[in-house]
């Protein structure tokens, strides 16, 4: 029985929140790098074949160009410029569907693509909405070809590009304007309407992951196609070959310097339930995950906004890499929108700036903080290393920041750390009192925090007031949670302190239920 109210008796440190598994790393960490390296044989190769089959190629596609503008001329002839007001029917709809797809596989064909198709492509009643993945590259749009020409997604400015404009009216695309500020609700609301047309309208082609990724993993849909609420036929892309000389993405580019065979597969079409027609996410995700499957990768929560991210952490000389967060899922548990994000990424560099990798170590941790390696300071830096890999990334930056640090950055906290600070309660912090309190508090008897006192010191009037200390701690959150850490890791020690005490007097049975019940009531 004894034994048994020790181990009950036991204090225990507890993290201040504890390690959601929904928060853990994704399966693949950076889904826009592609790196390849050729063989001296595959360099050969790609000279040889240069040298001889570029000048024909462009001679064949010289050729089929020739052709197929003046027959989108005649095709769009007299048709609305910008933006269809009802779709093409009769001869227009059968040159689209048939001539200018022949000869856009013309054009890939001499291009050196050799295309499979798998599965049957559904006609526009029964799935309105093609949604094609991965993307990895502008060769694509070879899916576009091969599904008939189906309406796409295209800025209005497209419409006046020569030539290639007279190629994307043939489309009858849905227009997106950059200048007005309605766009994105009127694209959708033109989606929505074309989806419901009962197949008046032709299908709608969308890449739903927004941007290029290495094709290693299916990232974040965007919801755009699937707000409708319609039947959606998945088409995932394949690229086998023994090299990968087509993935465009964000870190590294190839080009195809071999011929290449893509692998088109049209899935069976996905019915939204009634759940996910009121939730676009659901519906989205759903998809996502059939499409995965069929493909064998897994889903990860990276988007667009990574990848803006991580030019902001090449313009802050930190690794591009380094601002991967998996920003859907981040934004969404964490509350936090992309400009927050982008702020915390500044701060992360303020700290990383001289750190190899964008990682950040215990000591460039401790010197960011202008405070020495102490139990609390270490407790704080173990709480942001999520992984125990004794580094911090941004990710974990981030996630610490918005978990641990601002919610411990509260009035009371802040109001308690001052009375604290200010021994002889005359509502001001002196240099002695502030050196005193940090000395004791890290136990460091020579702890010089000059530069510290400084930066909170904005007035330079040589003491610290309320606003001040609060203005410093609003703007720096790793302090109140290092405080509140401190405080801690004192009642934890008091708690050993009474266990010890408890362990030493528990020889007579009357007198054990007495330390007990006292035990309790002090551990309470």
């Amino acid at each position: 029985n004894t034994a048994t109210r020790a181990r009950r008796m036991t204090p225990r440190r507890v993290f201040a929140l504890p390690r959601q598994q929904s928060l853990f790393l994704p399966a693949v960490l950076n889904p826009f790098v592609q790196e390849v390296k050729l063989a001296k044989a595959d360099i050969i190769k790609c000279v040889f074949r240069g040298i001889f089959l570029v000048p024909i190629r462009a001679i064949f596609l010289t050729l089929v160009l020739m052709v197929t503008w003046p027959v989108a001329v005649i095709t769009t002839f007299l048709h609305p410029l910008k933006g269809a007001v009802a779709p093409m029917t009769g001869w227009r709809r059968f040159m689209c569907r048939h001539v200018m797809a022949f000869l856009g596989r013309s054009y890939y064909f001499f291009m050196g693509f050799r295309v499979v198709v798998k599965g049957q492509q559904v006609s526009s009643a029964e799935a309105p909405i093609l949604v094609v993945a991965p993307h990895s590259t502008f060769f694509d749009g070879i899916v576009c070809i091969v599904a008939g020409l189906p309406s796409t997604v295209s800025r209005t400015e497209n419409l006046a590009t020569p030539i290639f404009g007279r190629f994307v009216r043939c489309l009858q695309p849905v227009l997106v304007s950059r200048q007005d500020p309605d766009s994105r609700k009127n694209t959708i609301m033109e989606i929505d309407s074309r989806a419901k047309s009962g197949g008046r309208w032709p299908q709608i082609l969308v890449f739903p992951e927004g941007t290029c990724t290495n094709r290693s993993c299916l990232i974040t849909f965007k919801q755009g196609a699937f707000v409708p609420g319609v039947p959606v036929q998945p088409v995932v892309m394949r690229y086998p070959n023994r090299l990968d000389t087509v993935t465009w993405t964000w870190q590294g580019f190839s080009s195809p310097c071999f011929d290449l065979c893509p692998l088109l597969q049209f899935l069976p079409p996905v019915t939204p339930t009634e759940e996910e027609k009121k939730r676009p996410v659901l519906f989205a995700r759903t998809v996502r995950n059939v499409m995965a499957q069929a493909l064998g990768v897994p889903v990860t929560d990276h988007t667009y906004e990574d990848c803006r991210l991580m030019i902001s952490a090449g313009e802050l000389t930190l690794p591009m890499e380094a601002g991967l967060v998996e920003f859907t899922k981040i934004s969404q548990k964490l509350d936090l929108k992309w400009d927050n994000v982008k702020k915390e990424l500044e701060g992360f560099a303020a700290v990383a700036c001289s750190c190899k990798g964008g990682r950040i170590t215990i000591q460039e941790f401790a010197s960011f903080l202008k405070l020495p390696i102490s139990p609390a300071l270490q407790e704080l830096f173990a709480l942001f290393d999520r992984d125990g890999d004794g580094t911090i990334d941004f990710r974990e930056y981030v996630i610490g920041v918005t978990i641990l640090c601002r919610p411990a950055n509260t009035e009371e906290v802040l109001r308690t750390a001052f009375q604290l600070f200010d021994t002889d309660e005359d509502q001001r912090i002196t240099h002695e009192e502030f050196s005193s309190m940090l000395r004791s508090a890290l136990g460091v008897c020579d702890l010089n925090v000059s530069k510290l006192f400084k930066e909170i010191d904005t007035d330079s009037s040589e003491f610290i007031t309320f606003s001040e200390f609060q203005a410093f701690a609003l703007n720096h959150p790793e302090y109140a949670k290092l405080f509140t850490t401190y405080l801690e890791l004192q009642r934890y020690q008091a708690l050993q302190g009474v266990e010890s005490e408890f362990s030493s007097t528990n020889h007579v049975s009357s007198e054990d239920n007495q330390e007990e019940s006292i035990s309790d009531k002090k551990d309470d």
